[in-house]
Order: structure tokens, then sequence, then C-alpha cells
């Protein structure tokens, strides 16, 4: 027995048990409503209708009885609907996200303001760490979103919307001899010097370090943290040639550092945002995800609210064009762009 049955049913009995205008009010053909209808008949053993010809001359009384009990269940199908909804656009609760520091710090802070302006009795938990430590916080349980960059393979049991992309960025102290290049920086440049960038993954060779083994190169890397501003305190002193997300150049970092484009000498990066594949998505959560990845639009909120498989979600975005977020100077280069386009 399918609700649709119920429903097609109920159109009878209110129509003057005229098939056809029952088919008319429900926006579907007479011969599937009366299929339908036998259908449902055959499966209950019972005759519903009493019948003159291929017209319905009155309702037995079976199914004055299954009439009566269809209403009760439809009436139920709207109370659940109608608590789903409710649900769904509820603007108070929480939202626990996980994220590596450089998303947190960089990137967040914007996402974050805009959304406590929106939802203002949600309360936000933001947990930070490696890709592992997420991937241990998402099997606890203990978050709604993740927030990182690569490692899919940590991450089975969500799912992964891509967000955008980045490059990495160069940093060296102003007076460096790299600051003073008149050319593109290359990675034989960078292997002279020691270099300073974030914890690599455990799992696999890091792409960084794969970068320099496919030029026969042997990066010296004299020092690792998982915070991009540690990363440039120990620039600043000196202890070596700093390597981090292009999102992590600062505009107060150029009194003393100068920035430089990495772009084309390691793999493009994609960060995603993550969610549970079991997750009840409330119109807040897919608010937020839609702050973090704007490219997103409300067509594929829905798709996402109720996809179930990574299939689902690659499919959905197999053709989406992913910005490619930079740092300062990135930004002021658009900036310049966009005034050259409007002059």
């Amino acid at each position: 027995m399918k609700l649709q049955q119920l429903k097609y049913l109920l159109a009878i009995a209110d129509n003057g048990l005229n098939i056809t205008a029952a088919a008319e009010r429900l926006y579907t053909s007479q011969p599937g409503v009366s299929k339908q209808l036998k259908l449902l008949e055959e499966e209950l053993g019972l005759q519903l209708f009493v019948r003159k010809g291929k017209s319905l001359g009155g309702i037995t009384a079976a199914g004055e009885q299954v009439i009566e009990r269809a209403r009760l269940i439809m009436q139920e199908v709207e109370n659940i609907r109608s608590l789903a909804s409710d649900y769904y656009h509820e603007e108070e609760g929480s939202l626990s996200l996980a994220t590596t520091h450089t998303q947190a710090r960089y990137v967040l802070p914007d996402v974050v303001r805009e959304f406590r302006k929106r939802y203002p009795r949600v309360s936000l938990n933001l947990h930070q760490g490696t890709s592992e430590q997420i991937a241990d916080m998402v099997a606890a349980n203990e978050i709604d979103f993740a927030i990182a960059t690569g490692s899919r393979e940590l991450f089975a049991d969500l799912l992964l919307v891509p967000s955008y992309r980045w490059d990495r960025k160069i940093l060296v102290p102003n007076d460096h001899a790299l600051a003073k290049l008149n050319r593109k920086l290359t990675l034989h440049d960078l292997a002279k010097y020691p270099l300073v960038t974030y914890v690599f993954s455990f799992g696999g060779q890091s792409s960084l370090k794969k970068a320099f083994s496919n030029e026969g190169l042997e990066p010296d890397v004299v020092f690792t943290a998982r915070d991009a501003d540690v990363i440039k305190t120990y620039v600043r002193m000196g202890l070596g040639v700093g390597i981090v997300a292009s999102m992590a150049e600062d505009c107060d970092d150029r009194k003393d550092l100068t920035a430089i484009g990495a772009e084309g000498l390691f793999p493009r990066s994609t960060t995603w945002i993550g969610f549970r594949k079991d997750a009840v998505m409330r119109r807040y959560m897919l608010d937020f995800a839609q702050l973090f990845a704007p490219h997103i639009t409300a067509g594929q909120l829905e798709e996402m609210r109720r996809a179930r498989t990574q299939e689902d979600i690659d499919r959905l975005y197999a053709d989406a064009e992913l910005p490619v977020r930079g740092g300062c100077s990135d930004d002021e280069t658009l900036a310049g762009k966009r005034t050259v386009v409007g002059a």
C-alpha cells in the first residue's frame, strides 16, 4: 500500500466519485488513477466502490471505513511534514565545526560574522586540529561540519562539498634574496634554502615533497607547524623560507615579510566542507555552508539536503567552477583589475 494510492482514493471520494475530475485535481492522468485504485483493491482484497459499467456508482461499506482511516493517515502525513518544516526552519540551536588553523584564522571570521547576524540564537562551537584530529572528532560524533583540504580518505562517513581552491605562498623577510628575484620563482630556488611549512599528513607522501621529488630535488624542511602564524614567527626569526596557504598572507605581514606567488610550483589544493550522510540538515546549517561556499546555488542546497552518497555530491558539483582564494596581494591585484575594467 502506498500513500499515493490513499491520496487518489480520497480524491475520488471528494470529487463525486468522478475519476476524471479526481485526476485533474491531482494533475495526473485518469488511467493512472484507475490503475492505482485497482491495485489498492487487489492488495486489500476489498471492493471499495460500487461500479456501474465503467463509472463508480457508490461507496461500499468496507470502502467507507477504508476512506475514514485513509483521512486519518493523510492528516498525520501532513502533521509530519509540518513538523519537519518547523524543525528545518528553526532559528535557534547549535552548530559545531572542526577545521584547521588556517581556515579558522583566515577564512571563517567573515563567514561567522555574517552567520551570527542572521542567526543570533544559534551557538557556534569551533574546534581546530589537523586532518587526522578532525577525523577523530567526526568518528566521535562531536561535530556537525568538518572543513579541511584533501585527505578525503579519512572522511568516508561524510559527504564532502568542494568549496574553493588555493595555491601556496612563499614568505621571506623583506631583505631576503628571494624577495629581490626579477623572475618567476622555481623549485630549484626554494631547494637552496631551509623551509618552514605545515605539518605533513601521516598518510602517504605530501604534495609538497612530491613536487620537489618530481624535479629530482630534496627539500630541506627544518621546521613544521599546524599554525600559519607560528610559521611566520619562525620565518621572521630567520629559521627558513615559509610556505603557507595563499589565504594566510595578511596585509599586515608586509611590514617585514614579502609574499611570493607559487602558482604552478605545487598542485592546486581544494578545500571542502563535509557533513554526515545521515545528518538532519536545518536551514541555518545549509545557510552556513552557502556562506562558506557562495558558489553553491539554492537548488544545489536542496539537493545537498537530500544527498545520501558521495556520488550524489560529486555529480551535483561535477561542472561547478570553484573560486580560487588568495591572500592580501591577490585581493589587491583583483581590485586593481576591477578598477581598470570599470574605468
